[in-house]
């Protein structure tokens, strides 16, 4: 798979479990609890495929608009993992606030995806060609097969 393929596929996973995090009520406490915690592993693995394989070799290939575009996207990581997520995990699941920070997270990480899907992956795609793109998705398995074993441990040991 190429690198492209592969946080295509990401992205629908993460679209799928934000769907059915939106669709909970307050009394689904331990299904909001449990998708919270399978959008964090999803998003923390992804991110970090994005910020230390795709995005390097992008910026490196592109010129001014690209490296514009990866520090855009690098600011849309920081804004969601450092505190939109922290403030969703903070919140009681079983309160109303709950359901409006989700909904505020799906609407960011959906705009963010689809930044990506019709602006940098095109890009990407034609600056760094087919090969590179193999190359980087075997990098890019190798690497979330680490961190899931990873952070899948550490999340059940927390």
């Amino acid at each position: 798979m190429n690198a492209i393929d592969i946080l295509l596929a990401d992205h629908e996973k993460v679209k799928s479990i934000l769907a059915q995090l939106s669709a909970t009520t307050d009394k689904a406490l331990k299904k909001r609890t449990e998708l919270l915690h399978k959008l964090e592993l999803e998003i923390s693995v992804h991110t970090q495929l994005e910020e230390k394989i795709l995005y390097p070799a992008f910026k490196k290939a592109g010129g001014k608009e690209q490296e514009e575009m990866y520090y855009e996207a690098k600011e849309e990581h920081r804004t969601v993992d450092s505190l939109v997520l922290p403030d969703l995990k903070n919140t009681d699941p079983s309160t109303p606030e709950f359901a409006g920070r989700c909904k505020v997270v799906k609407e960011l990480l959906e705009h963010h995806i689809e930044e990506e899907e019709t602006e940098m992956f095109p890009q990407a795609k034609k600056l760094l060609g087919k090969a590179e793109l193999d190359e980087l998705g075997e990098q890019m398995l190798a690497m979330k097969t680490a961190l899931k074993k990873t952070l899948g441990t550490s999340k059940r040991a927390a």
